[in-house]
């Protein structure tokens, strides 16, 4: 097993202090503004609930959305009521990050207390990693330990992430813990067999993953858009689907796929679709039409897997032991081109022998609307889209270098 490589908030002396606990609160919001879906909040409540256990007074900073300056629609209060409801407890609010109202708000706070600070973004020196916008953030919040727990953000060099490590004695939460050790665990050291599962838009995204599971995985079935990038490759005609101009990538790809498994095997192992749904148009009364490879038509646009492929892959991961999901298998959003990832849910969810790695990110949207469970079906669903890319493509996260070293 691969352990996590950094100080976190067991192996530290926080007992009684006050601590600046960075979350990802980036949660999607409805037409009306409020929280469509709390699955990051909720994922937060372990690490918040150890250290109110601890006696510490916590202080939450996040973002939420891309705002431009200050923009009321994007404000952290609806996410600190939502917090409140799920702790179960008060939980306080400052429209302000830094500067008098902050430091006063939470100089008031009692021990025992959760305050949350208004979108770091609505300031520059977040997202510019901005040192003297770190330390006013760290003298805002008065703590004594910073925590990072945001994993969906330690792919990025932020000011929550980076620059506030020069100001504060820096150590891990339990969500961000698990993240690490997971994934890796996925990656590092499976059990076996492995099979990956990769959808979504573009091979170009995530050519790091497809790079390390060359080496790692015992299968990787290619689904999504980015099959059809695969598909042209091959020669097939394509319609009007999306797809890349990526020939060099994938003689790549395939070159590195021959020399694991020899030539009369890669296409046992590179599993591509045999059968395509089809439409006319991405929109929701869009009728969904089977056609076999070579059968798409000059106006179809290709949409989700078709039935016999999706019956293949389901074969195929019932003989796994490890399944890392990330991506898609069509335009999920609807209903009628959502039937292969439906169906690799269920067959996740319902097998018990099964450890199942859910990427983060439209993959985890996806999963959190279908399970009944709340994600609870599925061994790890990840809170963090480009992080968990990263990680899985083995590349060094500025928000986890910067921690104190276990």
């Amino acid at each position: 097993m691969v352990g996590f490589f950094k100080q976190t908030i067991a192996t530290v002396p926080l007992q009684r202090q006050t601590v600046l606990l960075r979350t990802d609160y980036n949660v999607p919001l409805d037409a009306e503004g409020k929280i469509a879906d709390d699955f990051r909040i909720r994922a937060s409540l372990p690490t918040i609930k150890k250290l109110l256990a601890d006696g510490c007074k916590v202080v939450i900073v996040s973002h939420l959305g891309r705002p431009e300056g200050r923009d009321a629609k994007l404000s952290l209060e609806p996410a600190a009521l939502r917090l409140a409801e799920l702790l179960g407890k008060p939980v306080r609010f400052v429209s302000a990050a830094i500067g008098d109202r902050a430091r006063l708000a939470v100089k008031r706070a009692p021990k025992r207390s959760v305050t949350v600070l208004e979108n770091l973004r609505f300031y520059p020196g977040e997202e510019a990693n901005d040192e003297a916008f770190a330390r006013e953030l760290a003298a805002a919040s008065g703590a004594r330990y910073f925590v990072q727990d945001g994993f969906g953000v330690v792919h990025r060099a932020h000011a929550s992430t980076s620059a506030i490590t020069l100001f504060l004695p820096s150590v891990a939460g339990l969500l961000l813990e698990r993240e690490y050790t997971t994934i890796t665990n996925a990656m590092k050291n499976p059990e076996r067999p492995l099979v990956a599962v990769l959808g979504g838009a573009k091979v170009t995204d995530k050519m790091g993953v497809i790079r390390e599971l060359l080496d790692v995985a015992d299968k990787i079935i290619i689904t999504g858009a980015m099959a059809n990038t695969f598909l042209a490759y091959a020669g097939y005609k394509l319609g009007k689907s999306k797809h890349e101009d990526a020939d060099e990538i994938l003689k790549t790809i395939y070159a590195a796929a021959t020399k694991k498994v020899g030539k009369a095997h890669v296409d046992d192992f590179l599993v591509l679709p045999t059968d395509l749904a089809v439409g006319h148009k991405v929109e929701l009364d869009e009728p969904r039409r089977n056609v076999a490879l070579g059968k798409v038509a000059a106006d179809d646009i290709i949409l989700d897997m078709g039935d016999a492929t999706i019956e293949h892959i389901v074969t195929e991961v019932a003989k796994a032991k490890t399944v890392i999901w990330n991506g898609t298998l069509g335009v999920a959003e609807l209903p009628e081109f959502a039937h292969a990832s439906a169906r690799l849910a269920l067959a996740l969810a319902t097998n018990s022998q099964i450890t199942s790695i859910i990427g983060g990110g439209d993959t985890a949207d996806f999963v959190l609307g279908w399970d009944a469970r709340s994600g609870a079906s599925f061994t790890h669903v990840s809170t963090g889209g480009g992080a968990s890319l990263d990680l899985m493509a083995g590349e060094k996260l500025p928000g986890i270098e910067s921690l104190l070293d276990a």
